[in-house]
C-alpha cells in the first residue's frame, strides 16, 4: 500500500553533513509507527482515504473505543492520507517511516510556537518610531493605524498588537535528507513549526 502521508511527532533539530562535506541544518522526527484504523471508499463514503492513529491513548470515550476497535489499538491522534486503493489496505495495517524512502519532498503542517500578548515589532517586524527628537514612549509603536476624517475609523485586519502564534501553520517543498526506517526518524532540511515533542503531518508532495 502507497499511503500519501504520515502522523509525526518533532524531537528536535541537528545538524548532519552531505557528501561534499557540507553542513545541513535538519529537523529530527519520528514519523509513526501509525496505524490503520479506518478504510474510505467511493462507494461506501463519497471519497478514496485512509484513517490512520497515532499516539496511544490512556482513556477515549465508547464511541471512540468502538471506532478503534478493529484496529487493535487507542489512539489519541487520528488523521486521513490520500492512499493507492489499488493495493487494497486493511485496518489494522501498521504504516512507518519506510513510505519515504523514495520521497523527495515533502509537506509539513503543524501548530507554531504560541508568544501570547506581542507588540507590533516583534508579531509583524514593524521598525519602530523615531529614537530622536525628544521621542521617549514611541520607540516600540505601530504608527497611525487610519486616517482621520476618512474613513475615520480602523480598517478591518490592520496589522496590531494581539495574538502571536499557536496557529496552524504549513511548510512546503522540504526535503528528505535520510531515512532511518529501523526507529521510525526521518531528517528533513530545515525548521519546520511546533515545538519539540508536537504533533506533525506530514504529506509526500509530488
Amino acid at each position: 500500500m502507497t499511503i500519501k502521508g504520515i502522523i509525526a511527532k518533532k524531537l528536535g533539530m541537528s545538524i548532519i553533513y552531505d557528501d561534499n562535506g557540507k553542513v545541513l541544518p535538519v529537523t529530527v522526527v519520528q514519523a509513526g509507527p501509525c496505524t490503520v484504523t479506518q478504510v474510505k471508499t467511493i462507494a461506501k463514503d463519497g471519497y478514496d482515504s485512509v484513517q490512520v492513529g497515532f499516539s496511544e491513548a490512556k482513556n477515549i470515550n465508547k464511541p471512540q473505543a468502538g471506532h478503534q476497535e478493529r484496529s487493535g489499538g487507542k489512539f489519541s491522534i487520528l488523521q486521513e492520507f490520500e492512499s493507492d486503493l489499488s493495493c487494497e489496505p486493511e485496518v489494522g495495517q501498521e504504516i512507518t517511516s519506510e513510505i519515504f524512502s523514495e520521497v523527495k519532498k515533502v509537506k509539513v503542517s503543524g501548530t507554531s510556537k504560541g508568544r501570547g500578548f506581542s507588540g507590533g515589532v516583534r508579531r509583524y517586524g514593524f521598525k519602530g518610531g523615531p529614537k530622536t527628537h525628544g521621542q521617549s514612549d514611541r520607540h516600540r509603536a505601530i504608527g497611525s493605524i487610519g486616517a482621520g476624517s476618512s474613513p475615520g475609523r480602523v480598517w478591518p485586519g490592520q496589522k496590531m498588537p494581539g495574538h502571536y502564534g499557536n496557529a496552524r501553520s504549513t511548510v512546503k517543498g522540504l526535503r528528505v535528507v535520510k531515512v532511518d526506517s529501523v526507529n521510525n526518524i526521518i531528517l528533513i532540511k530545515g525548521a519546520i513549526p511546533g515545538y519539540n515533542g508536537s504533533t506533525l503531518r506530514v504529506d509526500i508532495q509530488s
